[in-house]
């Protein structure tokens, strides 16, 4: 078992705050590994999709009361029948337990969770395999790319088409179906599908639906199941109400690169594919280390562009620009976009920077860095 230590204390970290811990992330991106690495000695482990655990928690006051340990994780908890009513008195009659309930999607999404337990859980988003956890899992970027960060495709020695479409349909079946009735797993998959190759692209809904041959209602419903499970990413733009700013349009990332290059037919990868790879793996980082500053991008009307945008105050924003070659890094559009908002960091973001620097191009201070400079 690899340990993840990061994870684990974001874990730690919310238990600081709250008694329950909704631990979620799509489907075989470790969270029953993670989960289980907690340690044995203080932990009772409960894999919710047995048959006999509905009948174990039936009096959840006395199944709480004889439990010896401190620490109890309810795995895939959204197959109980009332697992909102569980979670709430263990919550409430047993402040000082702490509680692990993992899921796919975002805990509201569930239509069995009566109560959102506000005030009384905290999430942890579990991505995949992230760029500071490469040498744990002892793999280089150039696999980590190619493959994605699932651990089940990231050991495998070659990389196999079979495992991302098996994965597609179990998806569809026990997340999708489960959790908001659609039935139509053609109809589905063409629009996961399109959104894979076209991953980091602007999204129109109506074009979307006509593209792919359905209606804008299934698009904008579809859409907004894969963003509930964790499947896609909608980075919306940054603006201040300038004239000449995009302002509606979002952008939309699949979850992992390899489920990007499997759509798009890119194995083995060629140098032009790794400059999209990397910026996706750059916003994976960004949604691990910055949970709560959900990233933009930044865009005018002549097509000048700032990868992502973070607001970190009332007017300081930072700005990230991905580069797999640093050398390539054209700074116009960056340098117009501090004549909008002259305050906050710029981050030149690289896989070959090393130790971090700072360079200027012109007036303009940039930060050359790999993703572990931005948490610095």
């Amino acid at each position: 078992m690899i340990e993840r230590p990061f994870w684990k204390q974001r874990i730690e970290d919310a238990w600081g705050q709250t008694p329950i811990v909704w631990l979620c992330g799509v489907r075989r991106s470790g969270k029953t590994t993670l989960a289980e690495s907690l340690g044995t000695d203080r932990v009772l482990y409960v894999n919710c999709d047995l048959p006999v655990v509905e009948d174990m928690v039936r009096d959840p006051e006395l199944f709480f009361r004889s439990c010896e340990r401190p620490v109890i994780i309810f795995d895939e908890i959204h197959q109980l029948r009332d697992p909102s009513r569980l979670l709430k008195i263990g919550a409430d009659v047993f402040p000082k337990l702490r509680i692990l309930a993992t899921g796919s999607s975002t805990l509201a999404a569930t239509r069995k969770f009566r109560d959102s337990l506000t005030g009384r859980k905290r999430t942890v988003h579990l991505l995949p395999v992230t760029w500071d956890e490469l040498p744990a899992f002892g793999v280089s970027l150039p696999k980590r790319l190619l493959h994605g960060g699932l651990p089940g495709a990231l050991f495998a020695d070659v990389k196999r088409p079979a495992f991302y479409r098996e994965w597609m349909d179990s998806f569809f079946a026990r997340d999708i179906q489960r959790l908001f009735g659609f039935r139509d797993l053609d109809r589905f998959n063409a629009l996961f599908e399109f959104l894979m190759r076209q991953s980091g692209g602007q999204f129109e809904v109506t074009k979307t639906a006509s593209a792919i041959g359905i209606t804008r209602p299934t698009v904008e419903s579809h859409l907004r199941a894969l963003e509930i499970t964790h499947a896609i990413t909608v980075v919306r733009p940054f603006h201040g109400g300038g004239q000449n700013e995009i302002v509606k349009q979002p952008k939309v990332y699949a979850f992992d690169t390899g489920f990007v290059s499997f759509a798009r037919g890119w194995d083995p990868l060629r140098q032009e594919d790794l400059g999209q790879l990397w910026e996706q793996l750059v916003l994976e980082h960004l949604q691990a280390h910055f949970p709560y500053t959900p990233a933009c991008y930044w865009r005018d009307k002549q097509g000048r562009e700032v990868d992502f945008v973070l607001a970190r105050g009332r007017d300081a924003v930072d700005a990230v620009e991905c580069k797999w070659d640093a050398n390539a890094f054209d700074s116009s559009a960056l340098n117009l976009f501090r004549t909008y908002y002259p305050q906050g960091r710029n981050y030149l973001v690289t896989p070959s920077a090393g130790t971090a620097y700072t360079k200027h191009y012109g007036n303009l201070e940039v930060r050359i860095c790999s993703p572990a400079g931005l948490c610095q």
